[in-house]
């Protein structure tokens, strides 16, 4: 393993190295446990433990026991933390021999808790399975790089090594010099994933000042997909701090920059290993159907995809996070695009999730659409051509309480994801929308204070 640790960064010289056990949250916080190296016989046995209820944690660390009723007033029991060795990496910030491992929550009779995410996502894949077809998954994390004084100014502000006075937005989409700017940064990135062996590919500076793009290339396990993004995530966080900065998925950090997007790549192979979405030069039926799929059951899904109050701000018309639930060849303003529709790399591109998303719930909502789309025949309507309006498009939301609403009467939802899941899901989100619309914020005292 590489090191690529500063003096500041560093650990002590004489650091015990660890293992890390990790369970994914709802809202794709990682928790868990160090354990000592000389411990690790525990975690592969099974013997490490951990509150049921950390999985139904909220977006400020609370159990909600009044409303879910998961914690305390059932005595806040344990479950256990099965490791899946698969995504068994090394620890790149971490003392020399250090490792993590990411775990799936169960109960003590063997079955995976309803909580977890990776077992939400697993049970959809078993799906798949069931019918001899296995997803083909890439994602694309878009994130933001801003400078580690936020705390204190009260807001983000642009890496100081972007801004120039020939470039009052900083150095923008694909531009060189803002990849260069923050080199350090972006090389330890690469370099620690890298070294934890994730499928990480080209590297991109898009709109935003200090927002960038990391692809991950197609993984043919929907759940090591998912893995690999959870883990890019944290070594994206986890780097900046060494440079004085602060990474962030947060949706839409900056009002008048673009928000950040996660797009999710996805074909199906059958047992022979072909691509059953491969039209073959003739009529897509199959890519359509599947885009129909997705279509439909969108909105139901939007608090997926869109999973706090600060995600609906990304969608705004005449941006490239999509606003209307269209479809197309090519186009990038679509919500569901079609890259290729003939030969091996035929696929689908989700592009309505943000940054922010939980991946194993945002795999496990698209691939519920594909399915719909691959057991009926669908017409998604007509295709929206590049340059030209959809008028009769349905539209997503744009209000946090509405998606709540619409994701907990949903029948796809509760077949998809279980119907505690989706009560679980749904009631603590709306608690949350409900706090976010009592807040009253200094927009609403400098507008209307003064002169109403």
């Amino acid at each position: 393993m590489t090191n690529h640790k500063t003096a500041a960064g560093s650990p002590p010289a004489n650091a015990p190295a660890r293992i890390e056990i990790l369970l994914v949250g709802m809202n794709g916080d990682l928790r868990g446990k160090q354990v000592p190296l000389e411990g690790e016989k525990k975690i592969w046995d099974g013997s490490v433990r951990l509150p049921s209820s950390t999985q139904s944690l909220d977006i400020w660390g609370d159990d909600n026991d009044d409303i879910t009723g998961l914690s305390l007033s059932v005595g806040d029991p344990d479950g256990v933390c099965i490791p899946d060795r698969r995504s068994l990496t090394v620890l790149p910030w971490a003392p020399e021999g250090s490792k993590q491992v990411l775990a799936t929550m169960h109960e003590f009779d063997g079955t995976a808790s309803f909580m977890d995410p990776r077992a939400i996502l697993a049970r959809m894949l078993k799906r798949f399975e069931d019918r001899g077809l296995t997803p083909v998954v890439a994602t694309e994390l878009e994130f933001y790089v801003v400078q580690d004084d936020w705390h204190v100014t009260g807001k983000p502000r642009p890496p100081a090594s972007l801004m120039y006075r020939d470039q009052p937005n900083g150095y923008q989409l694909y531009d060189m010099r803002a990849t260069d700017a923050l080199d350090g940064y972006l090389q330890t990135v690469r370099a620690w994933a890298k070294d934890m062996d994730l499928p990480a590919d080209a590297t991109t500076a898009e709109f935003g000042p200090g927002q960038f793009e990391i692809n991950l290339l197609h993984r043919p396990d929907a759940l090591a997909a998912a893995d690999d993004c959870i883990y890019l995530k944290r070594i994206a966080e986890l780097a900046a701090p060494r440079f004085g900065l602060k990474s962030t998925c947060m949706a839409k950090p900056y009002a008048d920059q673009a928000g950040s997007g996660l797009h999710v790549h996805c074909s199906v192979i059958d047992k022979d290993g072909k691509n059953i979405l491969d039209a073959k030069g003739g009529d897509p039926a199959k890519l359509k159907s599947i885009c129909a799929g997705m279509l439909q059951t969108m909105r139901d899904a939007q608090l997926i995809f869109a999973p706090f109050a600060n995600s609906y701000r990304r969608f705004q018309p005449g941006s490239f996070a999509p606003v209307d639930l269209t479809w197309g060849f090519g186009h990038r303003g679509t919500a569901i695009r079609i890259p290729d529709k003939d030969g091996p790399a035929a696929r689908v591109e989700h592009r309505v999730a943000g940054a922010d998303v939980n991946p194993y719930l945002l795999l496990t909502a698209i691939l519920g659409g594909i399915l719909l789309g691959l057991d009926n025949e669908l017409d998604p309507g007509p295709v929206t051509e590049p340059g030209k309006d959809a008028p009769d498009a349905k539209r997503l939301t744009h209000d946090f309480l509405t998606a709540v609403e619409e994701f907990s009467a949903s029948p796809f939802i509760k077949d998809a994801f279980g119907a505690d899941y989706q009560k679980l899901y749904g009631d603590t989100k709306r608690k949350e929308a409900i706090t976010y619309l009592r807040t009253v914020s200094d927009f609403d005292y400098q507008t209307y204070l003064p002169r109403i």
